[in-house]
């Protein structure tokens, strides 16, 4: 269903965590070439080992909150491969606390690994696709949480909803290129090591969901896809949200009653 990914260059950013892995291994499987990045090396060289990269792909530390940073990653980039095929901004941090205790210096944190990043990453990148003549994709990972605010998480979800603004940006500047913007809300993935969650908030969560299941690899992997591939060709600017139903309401209200039919 997805043989145009063979072959495809795709640039993960965030690809050591829990979904930036899925989004990698998912590619890999689908025959692209990988540049991955991450905060951390020794993370980055076991993941490539674990997924066993092409020849062509490579691993690269970079550090979001560094414009030079940014800027040396979409270098290498140019350097190796010309341009992308598929950009997938999935790097995010996602921090708790009360708007009152949140410093400014932590805001702009917030801001800087979820919104500006993915702004001064894909504007490099696509520079290099339109020089190229690339007809690629990018893919914003984003949230529920950005049309749905959270109580100890409202700078987060800002942050989301800034970026869900931003994919349409530049899906409305980058369409006459024939270059894609979109966003993609994955569900709930237990495991993630952002939010340092307990057990039982974990299992109140999922409890929650209307589909009664966390987020898996499949279905983070296949809306990837399908918004990395020829299928989704007349899709620009769109969110398409892969999340059990957790955003638009919650089994927790009523929850001991049940329906008559």
């Amino acid at each position: 269903m997805f043989d145009d990914i063979k072959g495809k260059r795709a640039l993960v950013t965030g690809a050591c965590g829990v979904i930036g892995r899925w989004i990698a291994q998912t590619l890999h499987e689908a025959g692209a070439t990988l540049a991955l990045t991450d905060a951390k090396a020794s993370e980055l060289d076991a993941l490539a080992a674990s997924l066993d990269l092409r020849p062509d792909s490579f691993t690269k530390p970079a550090d979001l909150t560094d414009e030079a940073s940014i800027k040396a990653l979409a270098g290498e980039i140019g350097q190796r491969w010309g341009a992308v095929d598929i950009l997938v901004n999935n790097a995010g941090i996602y921090p708790s606390g009360f708007l009152l205790d949140t410093s400014t210096e932590e805001f702009d944190r917030i801001f800087s690994v979820n919104l500006r990043a993915p702004f001064i990453l894909t504007r490099e990148i696509a520079t290099q696709m339109v020089r190229k003549g690339v007809k690629g994709s990018i893919i914003n990972i984003s949230s529920g949480a950005s049309r749905k605010m959270r109580r100890t998480a409202c700078v987060y979800s800002t942050s989301k909803t800034a970026l869900d603004r931003l994919t349409k940006g530049f899906g409305v500047e980058l369409a006459e290129y024939g270059i894609r913007s979109n966003a993609l809300e994955p569900g709930f993935a237990a495991g993630s090591k952002v939010s340092g969650l307990t057990d039982a908030h974990i299992q109140s969560t999922i409890s929650q969901i209307p589909l009664g299941r966390p987020s898996s690899r499949e279905d983070v992997g296949n809306a990837l896809l399908y918004l990395a591939s020829d299928l989704s060709s007349y899709v620009t600017g769109a969110t398409l949200t892969v999340d059990g139903g957790n955003s638009i309401g919650s089994l927790a209200v009523h929850q001991d009653k049940k329906s008559a039919l």
